[in-house]
């Protein structure tokens, strides 16, 4: 954004306020109208659907210098959203008025191409989901979430309600999963705690570019 000639700069700069959300707060939820392009500055906002039943699955995660897939979308089709997106730390972001959004987006190549960047990398994030859920079992889903989560760490503070929302999943589904794989010693489970005990296994089960 830094590259904006002056003059579009200017109304970016004019048009835009800051914006202080503390953790599990709502930014938007289905059928609201968008009034606003948001760039995340710092903290992380969780992006999610629910089903009939009200099972949560985490569409996608927006970070520092992210944009939300579902606002542009919102604001170039004059459309509200379909959609939750809570917060999942402290946030500090730059809301921008749709009138400011439009007339940068008409003006601004370079404003366009952020924007269209951006877009692309969120959706490549939702099309991610969308495989997983439609041809990924939930054995494969579940090993590659918890080798994802734990990263570097052995123990993850999670609990089978989150990690079922983080593969589209019921958690009673996760629960029973999570202790077959405690049984043949891949985790060992305790209550808002799972340890990873045996990350080759589950990397196996997860398959090749899923952990």
């Amino acid at each position: 954004m830094s590259t904006l000639p002056p003059d579009e700069r200017a109304i970016l700069t004019g048009a835009s306020a800051s914006v202080a959300l503390p953790a599990d707060a709502t930014v938007f939820e289905p059928n609201q109208a968008c009034g606003a392009f948001l760039l995340v500055r710092q903290g992380r906002i969780r992006v999610y659907q629910l089903d009939r039943d009200g099972n949560e699955i985490v569409l996608y995660r927006l970070g520092p210098g992210s944009i939300c897939i579902l606002t542009t979308m919102a604001l170039l089709a004059a459309d509200r959203y379909s959609a939750f997106a809570t917060t999942e730390t402290a946030v500090e972001a730059v809301a921008l008025t749709d009138t400011a959004f439009e007339t940068l987006m008409a003006r601004s190549g370079r404003f366009r191409s952020f924007v269209f960047t951006a877009h692309a990398e969120r959706m490549a994030d939702l099309m991610r989901v969308i495989r997983n859920v439609a041809f990924e079992s939930i054995e494969s889903r579940l090993a590659a979430r918890l080798l994802a989560l734990a990263a570097d760490r052995r123990a993850l503070s999670i609990t089978h309600q989150q990690l079922a929302a983080e593969i589209g999943s019921a958690r009673e589904v996760i629960s029973r999963h999570l202790k077959t794989f405690e049984r043949r010693g891949w985790v060992s489970l305790a209550r808002g705690r799972i340890e990873v005990r045996d990350a080759a296994s589950l990397r196996r089960t997860a398959g090749p570019g899923d952990a």
